[in-house]
């Protein structure tokens, strides 16, 4: 449960260090880059072996993880491309509500049982991310030659979910080698933005500041621990996946907006707080059929 907890808490700091972001006008991709390299970086000091970089290659899980390092920064793009032509709720939306995917994952591949009050419990906590990350009372308007984008980001949120599920699960058999899986997807991402970043700078239009420097370090410590402690609760013998995806996801829901509404003064509507209602219910259900 500890883990569960820590993810929880690791991936609330990334939204408070996010919102923060547009208070010190901090570029987002490059901030994201250093943040890749630190959160590598967090991993190898983790990781209690010796690291010999040639050895690497050679692990079953190699080369899905830089699959899916790859995934992380397409994903980051096209959450900021979809943000600017359909609005943050949209994908707020698109990235909650794609915990049906590794949720769906896990009882089909893994056979894991889905009573009533789990089946309730998952159906309350889709119901409420939508009403918690909706801010208009009018709901999401989405014109139909912009639907294509929240729905890549829905599908490659889900897959980054599942994917870490199904390979620290079917391949990681050492849970000592966590930080190196880790590193390695993290150091693939970032090895892919210093490309995209290189390409600006060919463009002319790259403009390296330190502050964003120092926003992807602070950045990259929670980013790193949100994965890592995601993994080792995934690992966990508490819950299955369905249940842990689950009160991840409504657990980073509720604390992030109880803290935007503290520390950014953020107003919620009567739709918003009955979401947060129905999220606290949602885990007492999942959790009830669980234990």
């Amino acid at each position: 449960m500890i883990f569960l907890a820590l993810s929880i808490i690791a991936s609330t700091l990334i939204f408070v260090i996010f919102r923060l972001f547009a208070s010190y006008n901090i570029n987002t991709l490059q901030a994201i880059v250093v943040n890749y390299f630190v959160a590598c970086s967090c991993g190898l000091i983790g990781y209690q072996n010796s690291i010999e970089l040639s050895a690497i290659p050679q692990y079953n899980w190699f080369y899905y993880t830089l699959a899916l390092g790859a995934l992380f920064i397409i994903v980051f793009n096209l959450m900021a491309i979809t943000t600017q032509h359909s609005g943050l709720s949209v994908v707020s939306v698109a990235t909650k509500m794609a915990l049906v995917i590794p949720i769906a994952f896990g009882l089909w591949y893994y056979k894991e049982p889905l009573g009533p009050f789990k089946a309730a419990g998952i159906v309350l906590a889709l119901i409420a991310v939508y009403l918690v990350a909706v801010k208009k009372d009018s709901g999401i308007v989405l014109q139909k030659r912009n639907l294509v984008l929240p729905l890549l980001v829905f599908l490659g949120s889900g897959l980054i979910d599942t994917s870490l599920n199904f390979l620290q699960n079917d391949f990681i058999t050492d849970k000592s080698l966590i930080p190196l899986f880790s590193s390695t997807i993290f150091m693939t991402a970032g090895i892919i933005g210093i490309m995209v970043l290189m390409a600006q700078k060919i463009k002319g239009v790259l403009v390296l500041e330190y502050k964003n420097v120092i926003a992807g370090i602070v950045l990259g410590i929670p980013n790193y621990f949100s994965i890592y402690f995601l993994v080792k609760a995934l690992r966990s013998d508490l819950f299955d996946s369905s249940g842990i995806f689950t009160i991840n996801n409504v657990g980073i829901v509720i604390i992030s907006t109880l803290l935007g509404i503290v520390f950014f003064r953020e107003r919620l509507s009567m739709k918003n707080w009955i979401g947060i209602i129905l999220a606290i219910i949602s885990i007492a259900l999942v959790s009830s059929a669980i234990l």
